[in-house]
């Protein structure tokens, strides 16, 4: 999988590691929950239809507190959740929001836009988008991004690109 860059975009890092199983799926994602940079993430998971994105986002939902069964996007396009923020800028524990998008099911990039994405993605919190390149070039800069690769054994090869600071601290 190629995830396309645009000439603004320019890695900080790049990492890739080899899942062997769902349990390599689940290292990575309570490794990345571990970072108080993720609470101010935009992640991009880029892959083929059963590649994983879901399943990663499940299991970073789930070890960031999610409770309860965490639905795939796919139809609303976005599921919202709000999980506690012990060590939030402020000092207080107020919790952190977090976007789970799925743009899967957009036909023309032009839908982000009248759904009234913007103000979300402008706003602090944690999104996490499977199918970034529904949305165009309407998707401000991601953060971090995940390319999933299938395997023929059924592993996958995942790059990890950083393009920010905060992409960069959540890989270290």
């Amino acid at each position: 999988m190629t995830v396309q860059l645009t000439a603004d975009r320019h890695p900080l890092i790049v990492k890739t590691l080899a899942w062997q199983g769902e349990a390599d799926t689940e290292s990575l994602a309570r490794q990345l929950a571990g970072h108080p940079a993720i609470g101010r993430a935009l992640i991009e998971l880029h892959g083929d239809l059963g590649a994983g994105k879901t399943t990663f986002a499940r299991h970073l939902l789930a070890a960031l507190g999610v409770r309860g069964r965490i639905k795939s996007p796919t139809y609303a396009v976005v599921e919202t959740y709000t999980v506690p923020a012990p060590t939030l800028d402020s000092g207080h524990n107020s919790g952190m929001a977090i976007w789970h998008f799925d743009f899967y099911r957009f036909n023309d990039p032009d839908e982000w836009e009248e759904a009234g994405f913007r103000d979300i993605f402008a706003s602090p919190g944690l999104k996490l988008v499977e199918w970034p390149q529904k949305a165009g070039a309407h998707l401000p800069a991601p953060d971090l991004t995940l390319a999933i690769d299938m395997l023929p054994d059924e592993s996958r090869s995942v790059t990890l690109t950083a393009y920010s600071p905060t992409g960069a601290e959540l890989l270290t």
